[in-house]
């Protein structure tokens, strides 16, 4: 499975926008080199997508955080770098159950998690993310309570991280809302419209 180390680290300083988190811990975090973070921050600061800020630490040190400061041009350039995911789809007559009884590590993303997560979108497919090693199981779970072929259900399979701060809601487990975010505004039409509201929400104090 390709690892984009720039998704990665997008997706940390998006779940910290406030620069609370000090070069060393992005890297860390996003399980990349210090060096590659450190070029890449510098790219973004260039960019004009983000912006370095000086900090006080737990153990009263002062530290230089990274914070977003152009939230919807943050967003844009991830969707512009984003690569294609490998999916398989299928059509459940009650996929809910079968995430119910699972034990298996997955995600949920666009309409069903933005259900969950704000209620503004009817959840008409269940897209998830699932580990690359489980794939063939879900497949066998899909297809013994359904058929195979495009139908309410996506499965995708992408880097690991992509389950970075990952939350459960009702008892789903649901993309943070930064992977939410990108994942609706990729869908476009009225999951873009419920992509903005949620941004709104979580980036305020930056977009206002």
């Amino acid at each position: 499975m390709k690892i984009d180390k720039r998704e990665r680290i997008l997706r940390v300083i998006l779940n910290y926008p406030e620069g609370s988190l000090s070069t060393y811990r992005i890297a860390k975090e996003a399980e990349c080199s210090r060096s590659w973070t450190i070029d890449f921050l510098h790219k973004l600061e260039k960019m004009k997508l983000v912006k370095k800020i000086s900090n006080i630490s737990e153990s009263n040190r002062r530290m230089e955080g990274t914070c977003v400061i152009d939230v919807i041009g943050i967003f844009n350039y991830w969707i512009k770098i984003s690569h294609p995911s490998y999916i398989r789809e299928y059509h459940v007559k009650t996929p809910i159950q079968c995430l119910e009884k699972t034990s298996r590590k997955y995600a949920l993303t666009t309409y069903q998690a933005e259900t969950l997560t704000q209620n503004y979108l009817f959840p008409s497919r269940i897209d998830l993310y699932v580990l690359e090693a489980d794939v063939e199981k879900w497949h066998k779970l899909f297809t013994k309570n359904g058929l195979t072929g495009k139908g309410n259900v996506k499965i995708i399979i992408e880097d690991e991280h992509v389950f970075y701060k990952s939350k459960q809601k009702k008892g789903f487990n649901v993309v943070s809302i930064p992977q939410l975010i990108v994942d609706l505004l990729k869908e476009g039409g009225v999951a873009e419209e419920a992509a903005i509201m949620l941004m709104r929400k979580k980036y305020n104090e930056i977009i206002s």
